[in-house]
């Protein structure tokens, strides 16, 4: 048992293992096919493997530069602004991270106070709510409808207030798999133009959207620019997502503050694999073509249940894709869940762990950022259902 006295001071007394561990161990311990946590399961590219090598042996394995080696901050400004026409200094603007995680969790800790309120859009990854609490702050949810996922602007209006410090938005969105429209970032530039509220824009999937579509970067919006923290991931975008590494491009005077709390959560991040991503950057093929790569994967995945009794709105971006089991089960999807894992060797997401008092919205979340022999098997058992 755990003693009172710890049990009164704990910060996060109503957090929980997360869905992802618990799924993951589910899904071991059953041996299932797992289309749960977003993480390939084919390897990287050989080339960026010998990189972070040759980076090894050339001698880069002591502490880089606190903000990030510079030649990979000044690839990644040289990519912001080919891609979103927005320059960002690679001496005062940018600076690399321990994945996207670190860089929402520490520009969170820099900005928000005790009381300062948060605007959260749900469903939302998790990682969000826990370093507003964690910070005082508290946040404020504006729930998408289950059946477009798209943001109703006025109720985020009105969700705003005197003490709305940040707002936290996600596209391509995980776990639905839309994406932030023009007019949509536009909508929300309006709103947030006479205030002083900041923008956390996580933008891992930045590379990973379909159908010719274009992925809208907050830093392509001139105002919210000036009050955004664009976080990125390369793990995944590269398929090693267990390298954590990732970056936060703000202006100036934000960066300055961010780099303050940076400093002395994780100091720099590893020095030979940031050597490795500033030359494999140089490419953008190794970029520019995950777009076509993850929607080969997604079509492939969604036609081959084409005889099943599941209902899909082809995902728009990220590499997960939502299944409605209404017409299979009116179980509640971590009840479902669950059993397809125990009884069918195959494990998902359920996603009312993601929404509002946990809203059931008769959906599950499968990643396709699988081998195509994982995705047939996935799909066999799904036909069966």
């Amino acid at each position: 048992m755990i003693p009172q006295i710890l049990q009164s001071k704990s910060k996060l007394p109503d957090v929980k293992t997360t869905i992802f561990t618990t799924v993951g161990n589910l899904a071991r311990k059953h041996k299932a096919i797992d289309l749960s946590q977003g993480f390939p399961n084919f390897e990287a590219d050989p080339k960026l493997m010998r990189l972070v090598t040759q980076a090894m042996k050339q001698g880069h394995n002591q502490y880089a530069a606190m903000q990030g080696y510079y030649g990979l901050r000044e690839v990644i400004s040289e990519k912001i602004e080919q891609l979103h026409g927005r320059s960002y200094d690679p001496v005062n603007e940018i600076t690399v991270t321990v994945g996207a995680t670190q860089a929402i969790f520490t520009a969170i800790t820099a900005f928000v106070h005790p009381g300062d309120e948060v605007i959260v859009i749900k469903p939302a990854y998790d990682c969000y709510e826990p370093a507003i609490a964690l910070n005082g702050g508290k946040a404020v949810y504006v729930q998408l409808n289950a059946n477009n996922y798209k943001v109703d602007w006025e109720e985020f209006r009105n969700k705003i207030t005197s003490k709305t410090r940040m707002v936290v938005l996600n596209t391509p969105h995980n776990p639905s798999g839309k994406i932030i429209t023009k007019d949509d970032m536009l909508q929300l530039q309006e709103i947030l133009r006479d205030t002083n509220i900041l923008l956390v824009s996580d933008e891992v999937y930045e590379h990973i959207v379909f159908d010719g579509c274009e992925h809208q970067s907050a830093s392509r919006f001139d105002d919210l620019a000036q009050r955004s923290f664009i976080c990125a991931s390369f793990g995944k975008t590269f398929h090693v997502t267990g390298w954590k590494m990732g970056y936060c491009a703000a202006p100036k005077d934000l960066m300055h503050e961010f780099r303050k709390t940076h400093q002395f959560a994780v100091f720099c991040v590893d020095h030979p694999t940031q050597r490795a991503m500033a030359e494999y950057l140089k490419n953008e093929e190794h970029y520019m073509q995950l777009n076509d790569f993850y929607q080969e994967k997604r079509d492939f995945f969604l036609s081959s249940l084409k005889t099943s009794r599941f209902k899909f709105k082809p995902s728009e971006g990220t590499y997960f894709q939502l299944l409605d089991y209404t017409e299979i089960s009116n179980e509640k999807d971590e009840d479902l869940a669950l059993r397809l894992i125990t009884e069918n060797k195959l494990a998902c997401i359920p996603i009312s762990s993601f929404n509002m008092n946990n809203r059931q919205d008769g959906v599950l979340r499968f990643c396709f950022a699988k081998k195509r022999e994982t995705l047939e098997k996935a799909a066999e058992i799904l036909c069966q259902l």
